[in-house]
């Protein structure tokens, strides 16, 4: 009892920090933006705590079964923090932040052709901003794609070396999984391969929707700008993130049904034998 709420303790806290992360490290940071944010991070933080306290499961998936949250949380700080110092670097100058932008640089330079996310990205801008504003978002978006398949190429590795999500096959549906309900019709391993399908193919067009969406959306709202260094940095966040989370859930997902298909056939020639 005492190790489960000084665990979840813990990654209430680490939460808490990764969202307050761009609000730390920017300069001159608006006391509205900061109440903002404490009051964001006070909510995911409480909501973190709560899920990971408790027994039963709530809307954290794969609680149980790490370290895909850890690594989806690892990856959430890494581009907050990169992001942050390409942003900081418009004010100061470090060693950190001047291998960040040159990461990001070259990166950016290497993925932005026709077509691509990173141009879709950057064309969302409206017209009139400068030359080194352009170069700042296309840095960003560099950084935050590079930090987002490094992470799918090291979940991928952790699948297949160390037998994800249990080396020994052992995987509790209900708790990692709560939003999804076996009982709901249908073949499970069918459903679930349905599922993993389906959020690999979002994975990989949502980098070309959500520029296409923002574009379409500046006619009715306000369009996307870099006067707020913390609007831009979670834009690119969530423009790199979330489509890397898709991709580890979808693959998460086949990983359990092929998990239950196994097991399905393990037990299939034992149930003939008993009946023979």
């Amino acid at each position: 009892m005492v190790a489960r709420l000084t665990g979840a303790l813990i990654r209430a806290f680490l939460v808490i920090l990764v969202i307050a992360t761009p609000a730390l490290m920017l300069p001159g940071t608006g006391h509205d933006t900061t109440q903002i944010v404490a009051l964001v991070a006070l909510f995911a933080g409480v909501l973190t705590f709560v899920e990971y306290a408790s027994i039963y499961p709530g809307l954290i998936e794969f609680r149980d079964a790490p370290p895909f949250n850890r690594l989806r949380l690892i990856s959430l700080f890494l581009t907050l923090f990169s992001l942050s110092a390409l942003v900081a670097g418009q004010y100061q100058s470090s060693p950190l932040i001047q291998f960040v932008q040159a990461i990001g640089g070259a990166v950016a330079q290497s993925i932005d052709f026709p077509y691509s996310p990173v141009r879709l990205l950057v064309l969302v801008l409206p017209e009139g901003q400068s030359a080194a504003q352009v170069t700042l978002l296309r840095s960003a978006a560099g950084v935050a794609y590079i930090i987002s398949l490094i992470t799918l190429g090291y979940f991928v590795i952790v699948l297949r070396m160390m037998g994800w999500p249990h080396p020994r096959g052992g995987f509790n549906v209900w708790v990692n999984l709560p939003t999804f309900d076996p009982t709901a019709g249908g073949d499970v391993v069918a459903r679930l391969r349905r599922d993993a399908r389906v959020n690999i193919a979002l994975g990989f067009v949502l980098p070309f929707l959500i520029p296409a969406a923002l574009k379409l959306t500046a006619h009715d709202f306000a369009p996307v700008s870099l006067e707020s260094a913390q609007s831009m940095i979670w834009m690119v966040t969530a423009w790199a993130f979330l489509p890397a989370s898709l991709f580890m859930r979808g693959i998460a997902m086949g990983r359990v049904a092929a998990m239950i298909a196994h097991k399905r056939q393990l037990s299939m020639p034992r149930s003939a034998t008993a009946f023979a």
